[in-house]
């Protein structure tokens, strides 16, 4: 398996680039009915009833880029940045001076003002159209969850003229136009820190990471080695990799396995030595692996096992280490 990580700056830019240029183009989402509190932009497309006015009733009217619509009798009114209940308001107070109990109403048929731009590993990506306030989790959610092969990272960017996101190390990139900040997958998904759950705007990107840069790999005598993910976790134990694994061979040597990571800046990966045996058996305390971590379970037979899936910074030291006794 080659692993190939595209996370640099530039990378990551360019994405956003692109997710503005395809959100103009999307198809409208259509809905029957408007959200309570959805505020009005460009493009969105509403449609007005109002009682005794025929002339404005019933026709599909779409906002123009300055934020007006254009009606009979009260002529240019300024739409965009109201919510639909405001807008009806107005409506109705301007076309007392024609019609008696106007009673109008708006719906809205068409949401394409507020589009968010999600990514990378969810099940359906592209562009979803917010309607109201929605959180992180919600928009994921709307486009249909991560995958069970996404990796343990989001990633949000912002057009900084909505704010910069409201978070600890968040950053701003090299134009000085966009703030970005990456935040834990599980996290956001179980509630465990409900500041994570951000409130999203509208032209957010928002970057699942795939799970290539999140596995670590048990290799050797074991049942189904390979690699594996950590699921949107930073790190999973010993024993739990071993079971994913299906569990130890028969001609395992379970005393001398070890752990291989790859430390950037070190020329050489480090080798630190596991007893599985006393961790099986409850007398030592487990462990976490880390992302892109090797187990190695050496065994004492000739039996050849594959390497191939291994990251090659590591993959000559895990191989070498599986027939060392």
């Amino acid at each position: 398996m080659k692993i190939i990580l595209e996370n640099t700056a530039a990378g990551l830019f360019m994405l956003m680039i692109a997710a503005f240029c395809v959100g103009a183009q999307q198809p409208a989402t259509r809905a029957a009915l408007p959200d309570s509190g959805y505020v009005l932009g460009p493009d969105d497309q509403i449609v007005i009833h109002a009682l005794d006015a025929p002339e404005v009733s019933d026709k599909p009217i779409l906002i123009g880029t300055n934020g007006n619509i254009t009606l009979p009798f009260v002529g240019r009114v300024k739409a965009a940045g109201l919510t639909v209940e405001q807008l009806e308001t107005k409506l109705n107070l301007q076309l007392r001076e024609y019609v008696k109990e106007p009673q109008v109403s708006v719906t809205v048929v068409e949401f394409r003002s507020q589009p968010v731009s999600v990514f990378g590993a969810v099940s359906t990506p592209g562009v979803v159209q917010l309607r109201g306030r929605k959180t992180l989790y919600e928009v994921l959610s709307m486009a249909g969850g991560p995958r069970e092969t996404a990796g343990s990272t989001i990633t949000v960017t912002r057009r900084r003229e909505n704010g910069d996101i409201p978070l600890p190390g968040a950053k701003t990139d090299p134009t000085g136009q966009f703030s970005t900040a990456e935040l834990n997958v599980q996290e956001v998904l179980e509630g465990k820190n409900p500041a994570a759950n951000i409130e999203i705007k509208p032209n957010d990107v928002i970057s699942v990471s795939a799970a290539d840069s999140s596995m670590v790999y048990v290799v050797g005598d074991v049942q189904h080695a390979g690699g594996f993910t950590l699921g949107g976790r930073q790190s999973i134990s010993v024993l739990m990799a071993l079971s994913m694994a299906g569990g130890l061979g028969r001609t395992a040597k379970p005393e001398k396995a070890l752990i291989i990571r790859n430390v950037p800046g070190e020329p050489k990966p480090l080798e630190l030595p596991l007893n599985l045996k006393s961790l099986l058996s409850g007398k030592a305390e487990d462990i976490g692996l880390r992302p892109q971590d090797v187990l190695v379970v050496p065994t004492s037979s000739r039996k050849t096992f594959l390497t191939d899936t291994l990251p090659t910074a590591v993959g000559a030291a895990a191989y070498a280490a599986i027939y060392r006794y």
